[in-house]
């Protein structure tokens, strides 16, 4: 394997303690990391709603400060802190989805997520506000991301420092969120396999899935984990590294060590013990610490009728609090400065916030 593929691995701690590194069999039975709203806090999301709509305002002006959330506010700023220095993840409960018209959930899961971070695009098309339902793509499809099918998803990373999903509709069966801690993941190959490990920090070529940038190749490169300032940071889709083993020959071959690292990671991401399955009520809002957590989803069985069908609005979120990133993050977050990071942008994207859902 050519040297000039591997990166230097830094001498890495055999454990890594903390908040982060929680367990989904302890997660299931304490439910702290679900935040119920208020009547109160309710009532100020209703008002900034209407204030947004009275100004007249489009939804690229949403942010904190347009947003007025005199408690709740604050109230998400701690869940911001948690979500990127605590255990990764916030589930938010008690947003009557059901009152408002799809553009005034928008307007309030915007309002919400500005809290957490400004907006990145969510694939070439620009979408600032993406939509997750079955589209019917076709998964053989390159281009075909698989957020757009009812199949289930592998444990994989966004490229964005937080993901945040609000749940419209559920489906008439399946489709519950998964989670684990990439910092337990990790302790627990260092504990069982320390060699295997260490093969997550070399670089690993992943498939851009048709969104190339500019003067890009198709595929970029980096490592599954990356350790700097005393922090484990992943970036890992497994599903896409396979992807361009298959369809590019001019990206790295990957060695047999490296596969059977790739396959311990997925073993212990489904195993009950590590992961957290959750599912999502209408009005749920769940918000993901990319760099420390996988995020998958079941397989689902959607209703027949189409105004009933399952439902997600998503946010990719770049906050200026994050932590600092792996010069590697640059082949695929593009800036590494922290509020102006990730997204995907390529040639001819124009950022927008669309309400359709194809």
């Amino acid at each position: 394997m050519p040297t000039a593929a591997m990166n230097h691995t830094p001498a890495l701690p055999s454990r890594i303690d903390g908040p982060g590194a929680w367990l989904g069999a302890d997660m299931a039975r304490d439910t702290r990391w679900i935040e119920q709203l208020s009547t109160a806090e309710i009532g100020e999301i209703d008002a900034a709603i209407q204030q947004h709509h009275a100004s007249g305002r489009p939804f690229e002006d949403i942010s904190r400060p347009s947003f007025q959330l005199p408690s709740l506010g604050p109230r998400l700023s701690a869940m911001r802190e948690e979500v990127l220095n605590g255990r990764g993840f916030v589930l938010i409960r008690g947003f009557p989805v059901e009152r408002y018209s799809v553009e005034e959930a928008a307007i309030a899961y915007l309002g919400m997520g500005a809290w957490f971070g400004s907006f990145r695009s969510q694939n070439a098309a620009g979408h600032l506000l993406g939509h997750v339902r079955d589209t019917g793509a076709d998964i053989n499809k390159p281009a075909t991301r698989y957020y757009q099918t009812n199949r289930q998803l592998e444990y994989h990373t966004d490229s964005c420092d937080i993901v945040g999903l609000l749940c419209l509709k559920t489906s008439r069966s399946g489709g519950e969120s998964r989670i684990v801690s990439s910092v337990s993941l990790y302790n627990a190959m260092m504990e069982r396999r320390p060699d295997l490990a260490e093969q997550l920090f070399h670089a690993f070529p992943t498939d851009r899935r048709g969104e190339v940038p500019e003067g890009a190749l198709p595929w970029f490169d980096v490592p599954v984990f990356n350790w700097l300032d005393d922090q484990l940071t992943t970036i890992y889709v497994g599903q896409y590294i396979r992807s361009a083993q298959q369809h590019f020959a001019q990206a790295r071959r990957l060695t047999d060590k490296e596969q059977e690292a790739l396959a311990l990671l997925d073993t212990l991401a489904n195993d009950p013990m590590f992961c957290l399955q959750m599912e999502f009520r209408p009005g749920d809002m769940q918000f993901l610490h990319n760099h420390q957590i996988l995020h998958s989803r079941t397989d689902f069985e959607d209703w027949p009728e189409p105004e009933r069908k399952r439902h997600l609005l998503r946010l990719w979120l770049a906050p200026k609090e994050a932590r600092r990133l792996p010069p590697s993050f640059a082949a695929r977050y593009g800036s590494l400065t922290p509020g102006e990071r990730g997204g995907i942008i390529v040639q001819g994207t124009k950022l927008n916030f669309s309400l359709a859902t194809a």
